[in-house]
């Protein structure tokens, strides 16, 4: 009589170690719940990261409104400030003065609030004016990802060491051929490759 062992193919797989098992079950816990406390983080960095990478392209932190006119109102040394605020009021401009120059005898340069400039030609009366503004979100998203003290630097770090811990991690949550002595393998090794291309060849 052939009796059929059910059990015989779970029997013949190989069984994981209750070591493995247990890395594996903490490596996804690891994930799942510090991965929830710095989404914040991720954000904030991914987006400043984003910006800071195309500095040649724009200003990340303002946005610039460059606008030229032409007065007939007259400066001096003695009434340069008066008149600074009486042409921020005709331009209908919010920025408030802060100081101002003479570069030479033709040019009067004033700066306003927010890092704002006007310039004038003394000799003609035209002037240009640049109106800086923050970038919603960006702006913060940035002034935090220079470190501004040192209680971001405490988080900011953290945030760090466990990128590092997702990444260590991350070669013990997914077993067999999809797992990372399999096709996660490829992967990698090419997101090692890549930047050591970039590296030796720029």
């Amino acid at each position: 009589m052939l009796i059929y062992n059910f059990n015989m193919e779970n029997n013949n797989k190989p069984k994981s170690s209750k070591f493995v098992k247990m890395l594996r079950k903490w490596s996804r816990i690891l994930h799942r719940d510090i991965g929830f406390f710095f989404v914040g983080a991720s954000i904030i960095y991914g987006l400043s990261g984003i910006a800071v990478n195309h500095l040649k392209d724009w200003n990340p932190n303002y946005s610039v409104d460059v606008r030229f006119f032409s007065t007939e109102l007259e400066f001096n040394k003695d009434n340069a400030v008066e008149q600074i605020d009486v042409l921020l009021n005709n331009l209908k401009v919010d920025e408030k003065y802060k100081t101002h120059y003479f570069p030479d005898k033709n040019t009067l340069k004033a700066y306003l609030t927010s890092s704002s400039t006007v310039e004038v030609d003394l000799s003609t009366g035209d002037g240009r004016i640049e109106i800086l503004k923050r970038r919603p979100i960006f702006y913060h998203v940035n002034f935090l990802h220079f470190n501004p003290n040192k209680w971001w630097t405490w988080f900011s770090d953290a945030f760090a060491g466990s990128l590092i811990l997702f990444a260590l991690t991350s070669l013990f949550m997914v077993r067999g051929k999809k797992g990372a002595w399999g096709r996660g393998a490829i992967y990698i090794i090419a997101g090692i490759i890549i930047p050591l291309l970039i590296l030796f060849l720029t």
